[in-house]
């Protein structure tokens, strides 16, 4: 982590941070960032923003050094922007000029991490005693001692080979508690840079959740610095990483944050901790659970109810058979058609499955609260898991994801359909109309007659020639979304 900081420090770097707690880190609109930091500190509180900056610069150079060719008397260049710079001067004039908006998310970072650290050491010091996972952040102040070696590799082997079918997608999540998100935030940031990785990464004071694509070596390093970092060496083991084609294609950029929740419930985890889910079951157990609830004449009868807690266009590629997957297009929306459907789940025994196991630990957590379910069980690692397992099992159709691929395909079986002529379609599209991000499924024929938006709503508009960015002429949440109740009800 950053480096340390000498106690007469202490109560002036608190002040600063103090000043930046409102700081939207994702904000790029910053006309000039250092200018709007400074502007806000004080003579006293200057020379620690301006320390953190050095820090944070000094870090975005050190994830962009590539080994020199042998021949040269240089140790290592950088390579940026798809830029090779061969001396400091350069590499530092680029950062400077073309990257002020990410050293002033770093550099706010860095700031909160510190008054983190200082706080944690004024606590300990008062206590008398060292807890050893604060002592390892304390001691290992530079992001820099967190990041794997590569110097021994070529470059290519870490940027190149970075298309589908050479590269990979990790899918992961870790609930554990977090003192300093912040500070995860940055190294993380800084780790996957290191590694030439794209894709999204939620970080909160519950854990975190990422799903990081690039080639085969740097998603392999990627997990062995998470399995070997105190922070989560006890926590994650390798069967927790899931693995799928693909590479840093599939992701337009690399998003890192600190958020409330690391998957979007939209209740806090105060009120419903990820420290009472469901019963985790094996893909095996959840398998031989599944044929014993297809094997029974009567299913409205059962007592069992096998539950999809994704969104719809999700289910609506692929899915287990016989599950009840709800027509809700966001999961911040499952808490609600629980609560008004509660009555369905009352002494029942839910089996519930999401794509990777994480929306799961939630939603059971969520759906145990209420107290009307006989018992809750959900699939460990999700269908991603059971899919390795079992290709041709229960579950039937493509597994969507959310990245540039759509979805991932286990087997032949097509459960959906276009929905301008009915012929089996599986293969999502965004819709054609400009601002509307609902996906459409419309097969090749309907296609080629122009069928290329969700609606017909979106289809005239598309037509039309484009308004000017001030008129507000049509919204996303279309005709498709409008005709769709917010929370659906399954009771009669």
């Amino acid at each position: 982590m950053p480096s340390s900081i000498s106690p007469d420090q202490g109560d002036d770097l608190e002040t600063c941070v103090l000043r930046f707690s409102d700081l939207d880190l994702k904000d790029t609109n910053l006309i000039n960032p250092s200018i709007s930091l400074k502007a806000e500190l004080d003579v006293n509180t200057k020379k620690k923003y301006s320390f953190a900056k050095k820090k944070a610069f000094a870090l975005f150079v050190k994830t962009k050094e590539v080994p020199a060719p042998s021949f040269e008397c240089k140790e290592k260049w950088w390579k940026c922007c798809q830029q090779l710079f061969t001396d400091q001067t350069s590499i530092h004039r680029h950062v400077a000029t073309q990257h002020a908006n990410e050293i002033c998310h770093q550099t706010a970072s860095i700031l909160k991490q510190l008054a983190v650290t200082l706080s944690t050491s004024k606590s300990l010091k008062s206590a008398d005693k060292r807890n050893p996972l604060t002592e390892y952040l304390t001691e290992n102040h530079e992001v820099s001692a967190w990041l794997p070696d590569v110097s021994c590799f070529s470059p290519d082997k870490l940027i190149s080979g970075q298309g589908s079918d050479e590269g990979e997608v990790l899918l992961y999540y870790c609930y554990r508690d977090l003192e300093d998100p912040h500070g995860v935030c940055a190294w993380q940031t800084a780790l996957c840079q290191h590694l030439h990785l794209t894709g999204k990464v939620r970080i909160a004071t519950e854990g975190i959740n990422g799903t990081v694509g690039g080639t085969k070596l740097a998603t392999r390093l990627y997990v062995e610095v998470m399995l070997s970092c105190p922070l989560f060496k006890d926590y994650l083991c390798k069967d927790d990483f899931k693995t799928s084609k693909g590479g840093a294609c599939c992701f337009p950029e690399l998003r890192v944050g600190v958020f409330e929740e690391i998957v979007p419930m939209g209740i806090s985890p105060s009120k419903i901790s990820y420290k009472k889910p469901g019963i985790h079951l094996s893909p095996g157990e959840f398998h031989k659970e599944v044929e014993k609830f297809l094997s029974q004449a009567n299913r409205k009868q059962s007592d069992t109810i096998l539950l999809d807690c994704r969104n719809f266009y999700e289910s609506k590629i692929g899915r287990f058979q016989g599950c009840l997957a709800p027509d809700i297009r966001k999961f911040s929306y499952f808490p609600s058609y629980v609560d008004k459907n509660l009555e369905l789940f009352r002494e029942k025994r839910i089996l519930m499955y999401c794509t990777g196991g994480i929306r799961c630990e939630r939603g059971s957590a969520y759906l145990k609260a209420k107290g009307v379910c006989k018992e809750v069980f959900q699939l460990k690692g999700g269908i991603h898991k059971y899919l390795e397992e079992f290709p041709d099992g229960f579950y039937k159709g493509k597994l969507f994801v959310f990245d540039e691929r759509y979805a991932l395909s286990y087997n032949s079986d097509i459960v959906s359909e276009c929905s301008f002529c009915g012929a089996p379609w599986d293969q999502y599209k965004l819709c054609s109309t400009s601002q509307c991000r609902q996906l459409v499924l419309t097969c090749p024929a309907c296609q080629g007659q122009g069928l290329t938006a969700c609606c017909v709503t979106c289809q005239e508009k598309g037509s039309r020639p484009a308004s000017s960015p001030t008129q507000n002429s049509f919204k996303e949440e279309c005709e498709c979304t409008a005709r769709r109740p917010r929370i659906p009800s399954e009771l009669s």
